[in-house]
């Protein structure tokens, strides 16, 4: 009788863990190499992504929050070993190229790497520097935001100031003049604080190229992020991003990427960009971007789709991360 109580609960463990794809096939890990926290836009804590990513059955993650690692306390990688998650270290660096901004992650780098550190330091000092000077041309607008109160993020984004400003109730009145209704954060930056809005301020950034010599300095790889949103949010063409390429020297690809816009139209490219990194001798990574659950974008394993990687591609990708 205890036999049989033993061999059902280890079933019950094993069937914990085993996740339905499409055509009813098991799978037995997930992956998620793009996370944020809240150390950087994201809405979980660090230690509150590994719970997440346990719950979900994501064996394998990668906080990749921008420009800053303050992630990765020892703290934190035992806690991802007590759930048995395999946690690679990351960051997604912000960066300019010809007017647009361009994601570079890095992976598995050294992460006491001192001039790393020291170069990270500095992009998130012009972050803050940023804020103030964007929160100047708010208020000239006539929009409140509490400076004092984002100036205490570490990694401010233009994210945080756009959230500020449209979660105030303050604004509600002028939001609504300006634009028919309350906005998203998107739909906010896009019209208010990108390149040609009336909030738009340069901010000190560093080239894909250089964020690339950053990380292999360090000793990491360099990858770049979700190629499909350059498409959509920028309308740069295949070749721009095949220049950008060339010119930093990645080595490998964010082709799995669930692409969601500003108006939540979801866009599935994925083929597409996995056959533009073989054909450009890239290795392909893995990542939903998560920030929020917001009932719209991927979550942390891409639970909330059917969207899955075969074991053999993950073995892939994390011998491409760690080889």
């Amino acid at each position: 009788m205890k036999y049989k109580i033993w061999v059902m609960m280890m079933k019950f463990q094993y069937n914990k863990y085993k996740i339905k794809r499409k055509g009813d096939k098991d799978i037995s890990r997930r992956i998620d190499l793009h996370i944020h926290t809240t150390k950087s836009d994201g809405s979980m804590t660090p230690k509150e992504v590994i719970d997440e990513a346990f719950k979900n059955g994501t064996s394998i993650i990668a906080i990749a929050d921008h420009d800053t690692i303050e992630a990765y306390s020892d703290e934190l990688v035992s806690y991802a070993k007590s759930k048995d998650i395999t946690l690679i270290n990351a960051v997604e660096i912000s960066t300019k190229a010809s007017k647009v901004g361009i994601h570079v992650l890095g992976y598995s780098f050294d992460l006491k790497d001192k001039q790393m550190q020291e170069k990270l330091c500095k992009l998130r000092n012009a972050r803050h520097d940023y804020l103030y000077n964007v929160a100047k041309k708010l208020n000239e607008l006539g929009y409140i935001i509490n400076v004092q109160e984002l100036d205490k993020i570490d990694a401010v984004t233009k994210a945080h100031i756009a959230l500020d400003v449209v979660n105030n109730e303050k604004n509600k009145e002028l939001l609504i003049n300006n634009f028919g209704h309350i906005p998203n954060k998107g739909e906010f930056i896009e019209t208010v604080m990108n390149e040609n809005c009336p909030a738009y301020v340069k901010k000190e950034t560093v080239t894909p190229k250089e964020a690339a010599e950053i990380i292999r300095a360090a000793n990491g790889k360099v990858v770049l992020a979700h190629p499909v949103a350059y498409v959509y949010e920028d309308n740069l063409k295949d070749e721009d991003i095949l220049e950008i390429i060339k010119d930093m020297k990645p080595d490998g690809l964010e082709a799995n990427y669930l692409y969601v816009d500003y108006n939540g139209n979801k866009i599935n490219e994925i083929e597409k960009w996995n056959k533009f990194a073989k054909e450009n001798n890239l290795f392909v990574t893995v990542g939903s971007d998560f920030h929020n659950k917001d009932g719209i974008r991927p979550e942390i394993g891409f639970v909330n789709t059917d969207f899955v990687l075969e074991d053999k591609v993950i073995d892939e990708i994390i011998t491409n991360l760690t080889k």
